[in-house]
């Protein structure tokens, strides 16, 4: 369950102890059901619920592991080839079976980020509908790049499944 503060500040918890659950739902904050996709945004909130002090901002490692996790997502998806935004955003959520949505909001400062670190090169072409649109390309410092956010990948999410499976 994910917990939501009813004045609508963007604070969410997670919550595993149903006696506080139960405190928490009958005062100033609303139960949610955890949805079947994640929004790449609702990392954000997550992330912080799981840095175990409720209330506290991210810092900047926590805002780094999630810029990090979608700059991953995005070299790995140009890894294929050329690609523009829009299409960017679609295979990353067909993909991962409509897990994973990530939002123009996130997308393209996310995309300006890359850019500006020289691991994607763009430039303006016609789409398969024949709009104009800007198409993203990985290069060979983004390969670099890549490989080594890839090896980072796998030693966290090895370290995080050792922590899941223990008794």
């Amino acid at each position: 369950m994910i917990l939501r503060r009813r004045d609508n500040r963007q604070q969410t918890y997670i919550v595993r102890d149903d006696a506080k659950l139960a405190h928490l739902a009958g005062t100033r904050f609303s139960v949610h059901n955890i949805p079947s996709h994640v929004d790449i945004r609702q990392v954000m909130g997550i992330l912080s619920a799981l840095s175990g002090v409720e209330g506290k901002r991210m810092d900047k490692t926590q805002m780094d592991l999630l810029q990090g996790t979608l700059d991953l997502l995005v070299l790995k998806t140009l890894q294929t080839g050329p690609t523009h935004g829009w299409e960017i955003a679609q295979r990353i959520q067909q993909v991962s079976r409509d897990v994973l949505r990530v939002g123009q909001g996130s997308l393209y400062p996310a995309l300006h980020r890359l850019e500006a670190q020289g691991w994607i090169s763009s430039e303006w072409g016609a789409s398969d509908n024949n709009r104009r649109a800007k198409f993203y390309r990985l290069t060979a410092a983004g390969r670099k790049q890549l490989a080594a956010e890839t090896e980072s990948w796998e030693r966290f999410t090895g370290a995080v499944d050792l922590i899941l499976k223990t008794t």
